[in-house]
């Protein structure tokens, strides 16, 4: 069968509200509007996407497999739609996205010496879509900071660089040149532990039924928020806290974890000159 986008893109607001009312104000449609769309969806598909009653709304089975499927889905069609529509101007523009700290102008200059005819835009990205910004087309290569999900994607390194702890000014720790991992054992981390495993593998906190909650943080600037208040510590890249830095916070050196890798990533199954162009001039970037 030939899927129907706009419907796709119904079912999904409907999928991650599970609730009709909510995804109908969301999309901008009445709601019985949408209810008709979705059960024109199920007898395409002829299948229950959704148990409906009164009080709630439930994915089944077929409906949690389509919801993860069609994401993808319409992330790889709103890349489509975007590169189709940068092949179309008349100046061709590559899209270079980067995360908060790695400074992107040295391989941008190199790329203008080498090829003047090509237009470059950034976009700056989080820990939370820095690899959904290259699937979903917003940007044709991107400079990311490991770990990430690598599938689907090419991924070539690029430099790494030492991480430091962030503290409030008040810290017992932050008249310190360095610190251990150890003497961070009985902080709280503002981040996923998975990030820090040498801090992860002997956190107090963690061995704890009552963690103190990590609210999600959508921005360096957020985090530092959080850490200058006491709500907890921070280990980011040294470039990061050296980019944002600001007096009520200090940036100390841990001497055993391991350092952040910054890599290139673009899809797989991507054939660019531009990016292969960009590739090139980004060995302005290692130190």
């Amino acid at each position: 069968m030939d899927f129907d986008l706009r419907k796709l893109r119904y079912f999904v607001a409907v999928a991650e509200e599970l609730h009709f009312g909510r995804a109908a104000a969301q999309l901008h449609i009445a709601q019985p509007a949408l209810s008709r769309q979705i059960r024109a969806l199920e007898d395409e598909l002829k299948t229950l996407l959704f148990v409906r009653d009164r009080r709630t709304t439930v994915l089944t089975v077929a409906g949690e497999q389509l919801l993860a499927d069609a994401r993808d889905l319409l992330a790889a069609a709103e890349a489509v739609h975007r590169r189709v529509t940068a092949a179309g101007e008349a100046k061709p523009v590559l899209t270079v996205g980067f995360m908060p700290g790695i400074v992107v102008t040295p391989a941008v200059r190199v790329l203008a010496r080498q090829r003047p005819d090509v237009g470059v835009r950034l976009l700056r990205t989080s820990w939370h879509d820095q690899v959904e910004v290259v699937h979903d087309g917003r940007v044709d290569v991107s400079i990311v900071r490991l770990p990430i999900d690598q599938r689907g994607l090419t991924v070539r390194p690029l430099f790494t660089e030492p991480r430091v702890v962030m503290v409030p000014a008040g810290h017992r720790l932050a008249g310190k040149e360095s610190v251990s991992v150890t003497e961070l054992a009985d902080e709280h981390l503002l981040q996923d532990p998975d990030a820090v495993p040498e801090w992860r593998d002997i956190a107090l906190e963690l061995r704890k039924p009552d963690r103190p909650e990590v609210p999600r943080i959508h921005s360096v600037e957020e985090k530092l928020e959080l850490v200058a208040a006491g709500a907890g510590i921070s280990v980011i890249p040294l470039s990061t806290a050296t980019f944002y830095t600001r007096p009520d916070v200090i940036a100390i050196p841990v001497e055993d974890v391991g350092p952040n890798q910054v890599c290139l990533a673009w899809l797989t199954t991507r054939r660019s000159p531009l990016i292969d162009a960009f590739l090139d001039a980004a060995a302005s970037l290692v130190p």
